[in-house]
């Protein structure tokens, strides 16, 4: 069974999705970071043969997430789709085009695609930074902070590496909270990880066998 951990940051009550996500209820906002869609039909492409079934499974949860919080907006913290079109974006547009969400992207470095194909998806695109609330909304953490907002970015896919008992090793997707900046797990299938440095973190909650554990840091629960 999937869970949540509801924190409050900044003022505000945030929920941590184990479907690596975040629910805002008071602006009744969905956030998602790297869902890389089209990575599959980019290798096909190039002649290896990842399975069309990879997209799927990132589409699939996407659509739950949204049937499940009726979200009044969806917030896409960059590198939505992976690559130059291909038919993988028209699946996602049908998705989009299904729901009365607004729908709002921070363009990533993958994010290529033209004004057109945004438009085709009725997608409002920022090609830097979205301010919402306290928060300033990112795809690429921020070399120089905002006064008096938090920033929450993605771009990094973080991860946790938990250490056990006679040398045991786990590398696990989390959400990374530091003094001034958030970074928000990779939504996609097929992404990596790249491993967070503790000592930098104020807290950082750990996703293990879809549910939400703190595994570092202050107490941020609401």
């Amino acid at each position: 069974m999937n869970s949540k951990i509801e924190i409050t940051l900044q003022g505000e009550t945030l929920q941590l999705l184990s479907e690596r996500a975040i629910w805002w209820p008071e602006q009744g906002a969905l956030l998602l970071a790297d869902l890389h869609l089209g990575k599959s039909g980019h290798f096909r492409s190039h002649g290896i043969a990842i399975p069309n079934q990879v997209n799927a499974n990132t589409l699939q949860r996407f659509e739950k997430l949204v049937s499940t919080y009726q979200p009044r907006k969806v917030i896409f913290l960059g590198d939505l789709f992976h690559s130059r079109y291909n038919k993988e974006w028209e699946a996602f547009c049908a998705s989009l085009n299904r729901n009365k969400t607004r729908n709002i992207l921070i363009k990533g470095n993958h994010d290529i695609l033209t004004a057109e194909h945004y438009a085709q998806a009725k997608m409002e695109v920022f090609e830097h930074c979205y301010s919402l609330g306290p928060f300033t909304l990112c795809h690429e953490p921020l070399d120089q902070k905002i006064e008096g907002k938090y920033s929450l970015s993605a771009h990094i896919h973080p991860g946790v590496r938990l250490v056990g008992s006679g040398r045991q090793k786990l590398s696990l997707p989390c959400f990374f909270f530091g003094e001034q900046e958030g970074i928000l797990p990779a939504f996609g299938s097929f992404t990596g990880l790249y491993m967070m440095d503790a000592t930098e973190a104020k807290a950082i909650f750990a996703i293990v066998e879809e549910q939400v554990i703190q595994v570092h840091g202050e107490k941020m629960e609401g």
